[in-house]
């Protein structure tokens, strides 16, 4: 079994609805691109990237099948409460405006269109339905799956990513996996980027590891055997192929005081 961090409670500690870790990346990172978003929790960061960023497809993917299923909720509820036009209602809307097409437009970051219903319309009457419909426009390019990554592929990778996502989520996966599993999982974000791609990561620092560890005696008995640190995982990332690694900013409070990083598929 995968133990993680407070998992369920993640979002009541960080509410938000434009995250600040996205807010350090330009918007360009996922006009039109492929997104896998690893470790997806409740879907808050996926649907923020498939509504707001113009992203063309966004994957998110998670071990836990209660989490998942919170995310598929939580991207109804995106839905239900942005204006009928930004939910691209109106034929023209899907595909986008030729003016958006040419010029490369990024999408509106007016999150009153966003917010546009009370959440009490949902809490009364229930989400508003789904429409099927072929085109990217969210909700139709954010979908969900239950799949420890790192071992199991999904459909999606063989197409490979333009950006893979992985915030929070390196210190529970080199707990759990040790030092190989680590290494396992960079090897596969590294196999599904496309080449010039970005990797995001947001490591947890290494004083963060000695309370996570009491959680359960297998993460105290693995902590023992680890030999990598945070501060080495960007060498461990170029020898697979990645750029030296960029830090973006610093976001957070208190234990959420975290680096971002990105790393670019050089070869």
């Amino acid at each position: 079994m995968f133990l993680g961090g407070e998992l369920y409670r993640y979002y009541s500690k960080r509410p938000f609805i434009q995250d600040p870790r996205l807010a350090l990346l330009p918007t360009e990172f996922f006009v039109g691109k492929r997104v896998l978003d690893i470790g997806c929790n409740e879907g808050w960061v996926t649907c923020e990237i498939g509504q707001s960023r113009g992203a063309q497809q966004v994957v998110g993917v998670d071990i836990d099948d209660t989490l998942i299923r919170a995310a598929w909720k939580r991207r109804r509820t995106v839905w239900s409460l942005q204006s009928p036009d930004r939910g691209h209602l109106h034929e023209e809307s899907c595909p986008p405006h030729k003016r958006q097409r040419v010029l490369g437009d990024a999408p509106t970051t007016d999150h009153s269109a966003h917010n546009y219903f009370p959440a009490s319309c949902e809490h009364s009457y229930g989400p508003l339905p789904i429409p099927n419909r072929g085109c990217d426009a969210f909700p139709h390019n954010v979908t969900f799956r239950t799949v420890d990554w790192i071992k199991d592929r999904i459909p999606e990778d063989p197409n490979q990513y333009d950006v893979v996502l992985g915030f929070s989520i390196s210190k529970w996966i080199h707990l759990n996996n040790k030092d190989d599993g680590l290494k396992e999982f960079f090897h596969r974000v590294h196999q599904c980027l496309k080449m010039g791609g970005i990797f995001v990561l947001e490591p947890q620092p290494w004083d963060t590891y000695s309370k996570a560890r009491r959680m359960s005696e297998t993460l105290k008995e693995n902590a023992k055997y680890l030999q990598l640190r945070p501060d080495g995982f960007g060498e461990l990332l170029q020898e697979l192929g990645f750029s030296p690694g960029q830090r973006m900013g610093v976001t957070g409070k208190g234990g959420f005081r975290r680096p971002v990083d990105i790393y670019l598929k050089q070869r």
